[in-house]
């Protein structure tokens, strides 16, 4: 049977197939959260800001009021609909990638909150229009659990793969195709050396029953090194009773294939009151430092960041963030002129952004010091639930951020969407408010 989902740019539709038919016969309940993480999230950040003292809540506000905010949410016309969500399908957790063509752009997420794989887009003009090609993907892929992430991983001898890695795959009542003998296992996976038209199922990196790579969440970034291998960062459990979270690293030199014994850089159990996940890493503008971003799990205050100098080997203690960053599943570019445009769903203390999903716009030296930055702009809000993101940097200068959220207040599910926007229109926003 072929279905058909819409996208929707400037009031035009492009009809688009969906493999997953058998989606039609899984209860709703399966693909809503019962309280969805945008609530979690603002109830938390109230949380914080009346439980923080005095002169915490000055620094806040402070730096909050230094930021010029600005509110693109109505804009419409820069909103592409890639899935539409329905009553049967809620669409949730993209991560997109884009080759070096600069027009060939891959979208992966997933079928309820934290649900599983299945669907994957392609768009061969920038972002614009996308098609469907899930009937691609290799049968035992429906079957992956938890935020499917999708990188461009290039070996030390330039050969650049895409690869698609997830947290876990289905046992029991979740199995959604339930091939004889399928590979199972911690951070399954699919690669594609051909730039995507063809794809093939590879050996989780921890096959059951071993459980060295179990996570919460797979790679939620990932960073090239200077000898030519990438890291990968992600998050995990603590071990016993304690429940806080610990971010872990691995590496690889084979260009996605092998990884090695993960390594903790950053444990949970051992801090104040805070509780580290969904690392995002990146590389300073002189390209001697790495800088990695967390999410704060338990709503104490800001994100968290922490740096090394030798290429991940060691890293430094994870101090707060600066207000404007706090929030969720971070990702972000580089611009020409060498500020930072960061992506992510807010969190922070005592906001005041029109919607939920926040652009932040500042300098490296504004994170290294713990400085307000320049912009905070809301792309774009939601009716329940959203917001992890992904973004790139066209040619032309277009920024092109996509996330899932409740995109109107009669839809049903969550639908993924992306917003496109340049900075030069920023500054000029920002230049006409200051008027």
């Amino acid at each position: 049977m072929k279905h058909t989902v819409t996208v929707a740019r400037f009031g035009r539709a492009v009809s688009l197939r969906s493999a997953l038919t058998v989606l039609l016969f899984v209860p709703l309940a399966a693909f809503a959260q019962a309280k969805p993480e945008v609530a979690n999230a603002t109830q938390a950040a109230k949380r914080a800001w009346k439980s923080a003292p005095a002169e915490k809540q000055a620094l806040w506000l402070q730096q909050r009021e230094a930021l010029t905010h600005i509110n693109l949410v109505d804009d419409t016309q820069r909103q592409v609909v890639i899935a539409r969500g329905t009553l049967e399908e809620y669409h949730a957790h993209p991560t997109t990638a884009l080759l070096g063509d600069t027009k060939t752009m891959f979208c992966v997420w997933n079928i309820g909150h934290g649900g599983h794989a299945g669907p994957m887009a392609r768009s061969d003009d920038s972002g614009l229009t996308w098609k469907r090609i899930d009937d691609i993907l290799p049968p035992n892929y429906v079957n992956f659990r938890n935020c499917p992430s999708i990188y461009r991983i290039t070996d030390p001898q330039g050969k650049e793969r895409l690869w698609v890695f997830a947290a876990f795959t289905a046992t029991d009542k979740q199995v959604i195709n339930a091939i004889p003998d399928r590979l199972q296992g911690w951070m399954p996976r699919i690669v594609s050396e051909n730039d995507g038209k063809a794809w093939r199922e590879v050996a989780p990196l921890s096959p059951k029953p071993d459980k060295t790579f179990a996570n919460v969440m797979t790679f939620s970034s990932i960073v090239r090194l200077k000898d030519g291998g990438t890291l990968g960062l992600y998050h995990r459990g603590a071990q016993g009773k304690d429940a806080n979270l610990q971010v872990l690293q691995s590496i690889t030199q084979d260009g996605g294939f092998t990884w090695s014994a993960p390594a903790m850089v950053c444990d949970g159990t051992k801090l104040d009151g805070k509780d580290p996940c969904e690392p995002y890493v990146f590389r300073s503008p002189d390209g001697d430092e790495l800088c990695c971003l967390m999410r704060e799990n338990k709503r104490s205050g800001t994100s968290l960041v922490m740096f090394s100098r030798d290429e991940g080997q060691t890293w430094s203690a994870p101090v707060d963030s600066p207000w404007g960053l706090t929030g969720d599943r971070h990702h972000g570019v580089r611009l020409p002129d060498g500020r930072l445009v960061i992506v992510f769903r807010n969190t922070s203390p005592n906001a005041k952004d029109k919607g939920g999903f926040i652009a932040w716009v500042g300098t490296y030296d504004d994170i290294k010091l713990c400085r307000p930055g320049q912009y905070r702009i809301s792309l774009l809000r939601t009716f329940k639930d959203g917001f992890y993101p992904g973004l790139h940097l066209l040619p032309d200068g277009t920024l092109v951020a996509t996330t899932y959220t409740t995109y109107r207040k009669d839809d049903s599910g969550c639908s993924i969407v992306s917003v496109r926007f340049k900075m030069n229109e920023i500054d000029a926003l920002a230049a006409k408010d200051s008027k």
